[in-house]
């Protein structure tokens, strides 16, 4: 048995109004609920989960009478989201216009080729094709 998929990836930001103007406005997902110590964001079938470390690793919380175990991380992660080939030149143009730098391009020698940029948490994030991981 494995899993069918991603449901959701997650990524620690202390400033949540910052992390919510460039997941929206720079990278267009939808947001899917604020509640104060973390955001949801819509992204095809799963979610990306924007947590504030200060507020998730001291503040529990209880669903339904049961605890959600604290977590947090401090320090940039990474994240990638999928894209084609083809769109690699907007999505270059599209971050350059919002004034994101560009870290690095990577043309991946078994195929596959990347962007890399940094969110207002320093976290890096990358534009990647999916011929990078084979699929």
């Amino acid at each position: 048995m494995r899993p069918q998929g991603v449901l959701e990836t997650a990524l620690y930001c202390p400033d949540l109004a910052a992390a919510e103007a460039f997941y929206s406005t720079v990278l267009g997902l939808e947001i899917g609920a604020v509640a104060g110590r973390h955001l949801f964001f819509r992204c095809g079938a799963g979610v990306l989960l924007l947590f504030n470390p200060e507020s998730t690793a001291k503040e529990p919380i209880a669903v339904a009478g049961k605890p959600v175990p604290l977590h947090g991380a401090h320090g940039p992660g990474h994240m990638a989201f999928r894209t084609s080939l083809a769109e690699i030149p907007a999505w270059r143009e599209h971050l350059q216009s919002h004034g994101v730098a560009i870290e690095s391009e990577v043309a991946w020698p078994g195929g596959g080729y990347s962007l890399y940029f940094c969110d207002p948490a320093d976290n890096s994030v990358e534009i990647a094709t999916p011929e990078l991981w084979g699929l």
